[in-house]
C-alpha cells in the first residue's frame, strides 16, 4: 500500500477560495437581486397596521361579523303562510269550494330573545377577531425583530471584516520584514475569505427574514424594517390586567352572554303562537260566504326546548370553568415569561454595560501590541477570538432578549 503525501499550497487554497467566493456571489446576486429592488423601509407600527389591513384571516373575521349582523333580521320568525283549498260536497249535494288562508305569529318574548341572541353572536364574532388580531400583531413583531437581528449580524460581519483586513495587512508587513512566517498571512487570508463567504450567506438569511415578514403582512411589496429602529425591543407595560388577559376574559364572558341569551330563547319557544285566518267559500254553489278564524298553537310537549335550555345553562358553567382554567394557565405562563425576561435582561445589561467595552479594549490593545511586535501571533489570535466571541454573544443576547420581551408582551392565549 502506497503512502500518499498531501502538500498544502497557499496558492491553491487562494485560487479555490476565489472560485468559491465568486460562485457564492453569483448565486446570492441571482437570489436576492429581486429582493434588493424597490425595498420599502417601514416602522413596526406601520407593518402591524398593514398586516391588520391586508390579512385574509381578519377579512374572513369581518365577513363573519357581517354575516351575524345580517342574521339579526331573522329575529322575527313567523310560520309559513298556510293556503288551503277544499272542494266537494261538504255543504250539500252540490259541488262547493272553500279557500282558506292562515298565518301563525310568535307572541311573548321569543322575537326579543332571538334579537338579543343574535346581537350577542355579533359581539362574539368581534371578540374572535380581536384575538386573531392579537396573534397577527405578535407574529409581525417577531418577524420584524428577526430581520433586525439579521441586520445586527451583518453589521458584526462587517466589523469583523475590518478587523481581519487590518490583521492581514499587519501580517503581510511582518512577513515582508521577516518578523513572522507565512502561516500568519495564510491564516489571515483564510479568515478574511471566510468572513466574505459568511457575508454572502447572510444575504440569504436576510432574504428569508424579509419574506417571513412579508408573509405576515401579506403584501406584494418588498417591505423591510426601518434599520434606524433600536435593536432592543421596548416592552410596553400597562397597569392592571394585561392585554392578553383582557382579550381572554372578554371572549369567554361574551361566550357566556351568548349561552345566556340562547337559554332565554329556548325558554321563550315554550310560549304559544297566535294564528289568524280568513276563508271564503260557496254554499249550494252560491258565492261569496266568508269569515275569519283565530287560534293558538300550544306546545303541550315542551321537553325538547326545556332540555335545550338546560344544556345552554350547562354550557355557561363550562365556559366559566374554561375561563378560570385559561386565566390560571395565563398567569403561570406570565410568571414564567417574567422570570425568563429578567434573566435575559440581566445578561443583556452585562454586555451593554461591560462586555462590549471589554471586547473593544481587547481588540484595540491586541492590535496595537501585535503591530508593535509586542505580542505573538498566537496570543493575538487568542485575544481576538475572545473579543469576537463577546460581540457574537452580545448579538445573540439581544436577539434572545427581544424574543423574551415579545413573548412577555404577547403570551400565548390557549383554549379559545
Amino acid at each position: 500500500m502506497k503512502n500518499s503525501t498531501y502538500i498544502f499550497s497557499p496558492n491553491l487554497f487562494a485560487n479555490f477560495a476565489k472560485k468559491t467566493l465568486r460562485t457564492l456571489r453569483l448565486g446570492t446576486f441571482l437570489l436576492v437581486g429581486t429582493f434588493a429592488q424597490a425595498q420599502q423601509a417601514i416602522s413596526l407600527e406601520k407593518a402591524i397596521e398593514l398586516a391588520k389591513s391586508n390579512n385574509i384571516d381578519l377579512k374572513i373575521a369581518d365577513k363573519e361579523i357581517e354575516k351575524q349582523t345580517v342574521l339579526k333580521k331573522t329575529a322575527f320568525q313567523a310560520d309559513p303562510l298556510q293556503v288551503q283549498y277544499q272542494g266537494g260536497q261538504f255543504n250539500s249535494v252540490d259541488f262547493d269550494h272553500n279557500v282558506s288562508v292562515q298565518q301563525y305569529f310568535p307572541i311573548g318574548n321569543i322575537t326579543k330573545a332571538n334579537r338579543q341572541l343574535q346581537e350577542e353572536l355579533v359581539k362574539l364574532a368581534e371578540k374572535r377577531k380581536a384575538l386573531s388580531s392579537y396573534e397577527i400583531e405578535k407574529a409581525v413583531t417577531l418577524a420584524y425583530y428577526q430581520y433586525l437581528y439579521g441586520v445586527s449580524i451583518q453589521r458584526l460581519n462587517s466589523e469583523l471584516n475590518d478587523i481581519y483586513t487590518k490583521f492581514l495587512k499587519n501580517a503581510e508587513l511582518r512577513f515582508q520584514t521577516g518578523e513572522s512566517g507565512n502561516i500568519e498571512v495564510i491564516s489571515a487570508k483564510a479568515k478574511v475569505k471566510e468572513i466574505e463567504t459568511q457575508k454572502a450567506q447572510l444575504q440569504y438569511d436576510l432574504a428569508i427574514y424579509q419574506k417571513q415578514l412579508q408573509f405576515f403582512v401579506q403584501t406584494d411589496e418588498n417591505i423591510i424594517p426601518d434599520e434606524k429602529t433600536a435593536l432592543k425591543y421596548s416592552v410596553v407595560t400597562k397597569e392592571g390586567k394585561s392585554n392578553a388577559e383582557g382579550l381572554l376574559t372578554d371572549y369567554y364572558q361574551q361566550q357566556i352572554s351568548v349561552y345566556q341569551k340562547e337559554t332565554n330563547t329556548y325558554k321563550a319557544m315554550r310560549t304559544p303562537k297566535l294564528g289568524l285566518g280568513y276563508f271564503a267559500q260557496s254554499i249550494n254553489t252560491d258565492w261569496l260566504f266568508q269569515g275569519f278564524t283565530a287560534g293558538l298553537q300550544i306546545p303541550l310537549f315542551g321537553e325538547v326546548n326545556s332540555a335545550k335550555a338546560k344544556a345552554s345553562e350547562i354550557s355557561i358553567s363550562q365556559s366559566q370553568l374554561a375561563l378560570d382554567k385559561s386565566k390560571l394557565t395565563l398567569n403561570l405562563q406570565q410568571q414564567e415569561l417574567q422570570n425568563n425576561f429578567a434573566k435575559q435582561q440581566k445578561a443583556l445589561d452585562y454586555y451593554q454595560n461591560e462586555g462590549l467595552q471589554y471586547a473593544d479594549q481587547i481588540i484595540s490593545t491586541a492590535q496595537k501590541s501585535y503591530a508593535n511586535g509586542d505580542m505573538s501571533y498566537w496570543s493575538y489570535i487568542s485575544f481576538l477570538n475572545q473579543a469576537i466571541d463577546i460581540k457574537k454573544q452580545y448579538a445573540e443576547a439581544t436577539h434572545t432578549y427581544n424574543q423574551s420581551a415579545i413573548e412577555l408582551q404577547f403570551p400565548i392565549i390557549k383554549n379559545y
